[in-house]
């Protein structure tokens, strides 16, 4: 019996047409389908619901909820779900959704395409195979499939700008690869299921995220807090490192708890854990109530933070969120 897949269409270049301004979002989700070979749409029971027609840089929180829904209502009633998405924001797109639907019972795999499906050279006919075949594959969780590769969504980095090999499981193993044996899922890379799956799409977009130049003004904190900022991730330098010689950053995150705003602090390295504990300057960071963002990716912790904010305002239950892996987001 084929599997019933249901491909959800946003927009982005996979879809995108060529006009006087540039690439648009052009085809709906019945066209693109359409450019799918006649044998691969023989192999799956595909239904199609376009559900936004954006480039990916104007899907914000908003478009997150959006798609969101539309998973959770039809988890049921389908094998899999592939959501077609522009490649800019689909990393914080895949971080969201993991967090949003915890627990999810089937795949829900994002992909998209450095050059839009009309194009003779496309990558997006092999993207589009690929998350077809992880959606068919019962392996529940959300993931992104991107050049032969499936990376678990609260992972997934986009390292390159034209590259077909666009994107990267920063800190993780692949969750899935296709070779000359097919579809293999890694089973040591997937995080054990969260239990039953209950929406929860409430999030906070006052979540502000700065990357630490040397010399950066700690006076822009004072902003924040005026624009009411509820939420800060911050990328510190190395293992951890924030300036107060001078220009005093610990003191304005002091401040900052004390008005309650919520800091997360990661590293602006791609790889490998941040370490508050190595140095002064990060100790003293923590002296302040600044939560570690470990090892996780700059979009899962700026993701999470906008979650975590969106269901409750208190400070210790914020911060056992952020002790906790809740979708494989974080190597404790």
């Amino acid at each position: 019996m084929k599997k019933r897949i249901l491909l959800l269409t946003t927009g982005g270049t996979i879809a995108s047409l060529p006009t006087d301004r540039g690439l648009s979002p052009g085809l709906n989700g019945t066209a693109l389908a359409g450019l799918l070979p006649q044998g691969v749409l023989e192999h799956y029971a595909i239904t199609v619901r376009d559900i936004l027609h954006l480039d990916s840089s104007n899907i914000q929180p908003e478009e997150w909820q959006t798609i969101a829904r539309h998973v959770y209502e039809n988890r049921t009633q389908y094998d899999g779900i592939v959501i077609t998405h522009g490649t800019d924001t689909m990393a914080y797109t895949a971080s969201v959704l993991s967090f949003m639907l915890q627990g999810i019972g089937v795949p829900v795999v994002l992909t998209g395409a450095q050059l839009p499906m009309t194009h003779p050279l496309t990558d997006g006919l092999d993207n589009l195979r690929t998350a077809l075949a992880m959606a068919a594959s019962g392996t529940a969780g959300v993931f992104l499939a991107f050049d032969r590769k499936v990376i678990l969504g609260c992972r997934a980095v986009k390292t390159r700008t034209t590259d077909f090999d666009a994107f990267e499981s920063v800190n993780a193993p692949l969750a899935a690869t296709v070779d000359g044996k097919g579809l293999r899922i890694h089973r040591q890379a997937l995080p054990v299921p969260a239990g039953s799956c209950a929406l929860r799409d409430r999030l906070c977009d006052k979540v502000f995220l700065i990357k630490l130049t040397p010399g950066l003004d700690p006076e822009i904190f004072d902003m924040l807090l005026q624009m009411h900022y509820r939420g800060i991730v911050i990328e510190a330098f190395g293992a951890g490192g924030l300036h107060f010689v001078r220009r005093d950053l610990i003191a304005k995150l002091h401040a900052a708890a004390l008005a309650g705003i919520t800091v997360v602090v990661c590293s602006q390295c791609l790889y490998e854990p941040s370490d508050f504990s190595l140095y002064e300057v990060g100790q003293r960071a923590l002296a302040q109530g600044v939560i570690p963002g470990r090892d996780m990716t700059t979009e899962a912790a700026v993701t999470k933070l906008m979650w975590a904010l969106g269901q409750t305002a208190e400070a210790a239950e914020i911060r056992d969120c952020f002790d906790r892996s809740l979708a494989g987001e974080v190597t404790l």
